[in-house]
């Protein structure tokens, strides 16, 4: 009854049911997804299955395919015939891992790899039409590959390239993108309109065809609509306009992606500060961390897309090896999610739809969960307060580890 007065403890009662209480998720993971809580997984090279699932119990690894389709330097060829795929997956999969294949290869195929401009080679290679038959018979491919195990594994399928494509379209609408499809002359693609959208739904054809067991995971780039949130703080109105403007171009895509792989950044923020000179306008605060869970629900409401955030910084602030040096610098995003106050973080990012993270650097010199400076145990003078000595020779001091098997050891967040 309007202007009736509320007990506190009955008010009380009520927010805790209806806000604190809140659903899972705020949509359902994929048909055959390998898990039921959320997980974590980690950037791995081959060979290095078994002692991640020592370090922790790791649901994913993934591994970036890359080297363009007609360069000669594609993943094609890293092992005989395409084999990489198969060896990556066996060996994933006998750990109870389940691989992920990041496919990033438009960018570096030819003519658009001597393009310094990355938009301009992604427009460019995707209107060439020798080009994009050699990219569809690759990812023809991969599938073959990538079916040979049975089980579920996933393909991430060309980061960055969707939001290029949504910069360049018009009205947020994949159809006003010119894309070479049906042209390429291929049987398996006839009848599919020759633009982004053919693009989408000639990759969902062919998972059809040669891949059943594999789940395709769609690119979110929020800088896609041409503000990046992270450096223009805009109020919460704004947010929800680039969220639906962003779910919007997915829906024009009409192709059917089992799940959509959301960024924080591909660099620590330190990496940025340092080697960038930006600043520490890379740096997240409580704001950055509310603005990024509120676009995410929105998109994954607007698309109906559970949401894998993936290449999630390493950097750490506690622990001394991390002394903004190469391959050792600062960031604080792992910390948000697996630190202090974590299961309340991960909560809200459930509840907007995130059902996994994917942890690893996007560079050379980016913090890694390994000694991939091959510089042992360090422990370098402190700075900002991080004085924690090093737990192993991984080069964040071994904290995401261990982190890692505290999050494994707590009660599960289920989806």
């Amino acid at each position: 009854m309007v202007g009736a007065r509320v007990k506190p403890a009955l008010l009380a009662a009520f927010i805790a049911t209806t806000f604190l209480a809140a659903p899972a998720a705020a949509v359902q993971p994929p048909q055959h997804w390998p898990s039921h809580r959320v997980e974590l997984g980690l950037t791995d090279s081959p060979g290095g299955a078994a002692a991640l699932s020592r370090s922790a119990r790791f649901r994913f690894r993934y591994q970036y395919l890359a080297g363009g389709v007609n360069t000669g330097g594609g993943w094609y060829g890293w092992n005989p015939n395409g084999t990489f795929v198969s060896r990556y997956a066996r060996e994933s999969l006998g750990h109870r891992i389940t691989p992920v294949f990041t496919y990033y290869m438009l960018r570096q195929s030819l003519p658009g790899k001597n393009d310094g401009n990355e938009l301009r080679a992604d427009m460019t290679n995707l209107q060439n039409q020798g080009t994009m038959r050699a990219l569809f018979q690759d990812l023809e491919n991969l599938f073959r590959r990538a079916n040979e195990s049975g089980r579920t594994e996933v393909v991430h399928v060309e980061p960055d390239m969707w939001g290029y494509a949504q910069q360049s379209a018009t009205g947020d609408d994949a159809a006003t993108v010119p894309a070479q499809v049906a042209a390429t002359g291929l049987p398996e693609l006839a009848g599919l309109p020759n633009n982004l959208a053919g693009f989408a739904q000639a990759v969902v054809r062919l998972r059809d065809r040669f891949a059943p067991h594999v789940l395709l995971g769609y690119n979110l780039s929020v800088w896609g609509t041409k503000v990046d949130i992270q450096y223009s703080d805009p109020p919460n109105a704004q947010i929800d306009g680039l969220a639906a403007r962003s779910a919007a171009f997915y829906r024009s895509l009409h192709a059917p992606f089992d799940v959509t792989f959301g960024e924080f950044s591909d660099r620590d923020a330190g990496f940025k500060e340092k080697i960038y000179g930006d600043k520490g306008a890379s740096w997240w605060k409580a704001g950055d961390f509310r603005r990024n869970v509120r676009y995410l629900r929105g998109y994954s409401r607007g698309s109906g897309q559970a949401i894998v955030m993936w290449q999630i910084p390493l950097g750490n602030t506690e622990m001394r090896a991390e002394n903004n040096t190469f391959g050792h610098f600062q960031d604080n995003r792992m910390q948000w999610l697996l630190g202090k106050d974590s299961r309340r973080h991960l909560r809200q990012y459930r509840a907007a739809g995130v059902i996994a993270y994917l942890f690893g650097g996007g560079a050379d010199g980016t913090t890694c969960a390994c000694d991939g400076r091959h510089d042992g145990i360090t422990n370098p003078p402190a700075i900002n307060g991080n004085t924690r000595r090093s737990l192993s020779a991984d080069d964040d001091g071994g904290l995401f580890k261990e982190l890692a098997r505290r999050f494994y050891r707590s009660s599960a967040l289920r989806i």
